[in-house]
């Protein structure tokens, strides 16, 4: 059946917003050109996405031409603003952003462990809010949380995991109330593998594992372009993993003696010690894994690197073993710190544990990812509402 007037109105507007969002400005030509529209049907949509307050002339064509030059067509960035959050175990990061993504304000707030439920709660919104001010935002359209946790996929919440702060789960419900907005709530690691895949080293993938490398370790699976989160939203929940060269096994509470007991950052520091490398010097902020393997890096220490790369293979090896993902992309501080260095170590070790073919790629963004992976969510999220 041929769509009807309407539908081919939203269809062609829709076609054209999109254009301008990945282009930036164009002339009506250039969209004309690009969407295969005649040149009525492009003036019609043009007119109407300026009336309903989508796009507005933003300069003029430079090309030399008689008569006057042509009109530059773009996205009202402001119609609508976006903020992105961290959450990590002592601190929050904020970026509000408008609706092509571009960062207007950007802030981060340590809250320390001796910190109360309410008052640390309380400290992360007041910064959301503040941000926002600073901004130019009188009210946000969007919010996206990446924390750490597994979130439910039928409800959206963060589910209470032991080990986490009890602020992190209080802190969405006291956003939810208090912004007149959409919120949602994303695993940290989740968000990361997306950003990877569309800003990052993973652009050309359509199927890759990320595996976070900080404080905590876990995964984030991308299959056939689809971010995968499994029946409960735990998949990737490799700190769990047993692997051999551990004191003991984890369980369903605490992931002590899992592949978290093997590169999660209190381990990768203790086994910095053993080769005499220390974590940051005192007003350094790097986290201290990053630091220690930037300190091996710098002091060519290839044993400690050869020791790490084959920790690390390990988890790598489980989740090619199951999945077979073509690729995987180490990231948060430790990848971005390793770098190419270690990630070719990584890769030699797993083509010896495992007869599949896996690349082995250092992430793009390190700890920034999970902010950008957010942006980008709250950015879609705020389209999908806004565009026909």
């Amino acid at each position: 059946m041929p769509a009807s007037p309407s539908t081919a109105r939203a269809i062609n507007d829709r076609l054209a917003l999109e254009l301008l969002q990945q282009e930036g400005p164009l002339t009506a030509g250039q969209l004309k050109t690009m969407t295969g529209l005649s040149r009525p049907t492009v003036a019609d949509l043009v007119e109407r996405l300026q009336e309903s307050g989508l796009i507005q002339v933003v300069g003029e064509a430079g090309a030399v031409r008689r008569g006057p030059n042509a009109r530059l067509y773009g996205i009202v960035a402001d119609r609508a603003h976006l903020a992105a959050l961290d959450v990590r175990t002592e601190s929050v990061s904020v970026v509000v952003a408008d609706l092509l993504g571009t960062r207007l304000a950007e802030a981060t707030l340590p809250i320390g462990g001796e910190a109360g439920t309410g008052p640390a709660f309380e400290q992360a919104a007041n910064l959301v809010e503040r941000t926002a001010r600073n901004a130019g935002a009188t009210r946000l359209h969007s919010v996206c949380i990446g924390a750490p946790g597994l979130i439910d996929p039928a409800s959206g919440e963060l589910r209470a995991t032991t080990g986490l702060p009890a602020w992190h789960r209080r802190l969405v419900a006291a956003l939810q109330e208090r912004l007149p907005t959409g919120v949602i709530v994303e695993n940290e690691t989740n968000l990361a593998a997306v950003a990877e895949q569309r800003l990052g080293i993973a652009r050309d993938r359509d199927s890759f594992a990320f595996l976070w490398l900080g404080h905590g370790v876990g995964a984030g699976i991308v299959l056939d372009g689809r971010l995968r989160r499994g029946a409960s939203g735990g998949a990737g929940e490799i700190g769990f993993l047993p692997v051999p060269g551990t004191a003991a096994v984890p369980s369903a509470v605490d992931c002590d003696g899992g592949f978290h007991s093997l590169a999660g950052s209190a381990a990768i520091c203790a086994l910095g010690e053993r080769y005499g490398l220390r974590g940051p010097a005192a007003g350094d902020h790097a986290p201290p894994a990053a630091a220690v393997v930037a300190a091996a890096l710098a002091a060519d220490e290839r044993a400690f690197l050869d020791d790490l790369a084959g920790r690390l293979a390990l988890g790598a090896a489980a989740v090619a073993s199951v999945l077979d993902p073509g690729c995987v992309v180490l990231g948060g501080e430790v990848g971005h710190a390793g770098g190419d260095a270690l990630a070719s170590r990584v890769e030699a070790r797993l083509a010896e544990l495992s007869p599949l073919r896996t690349e082995v790629r250092a992430g793009g963004l390190g700890g920034a990812a999970v902010l950008s992976g957010a942006l980008l969510t709250a950015r879609e999220s705020a389209q999908r509402e806004i565009f026909p």
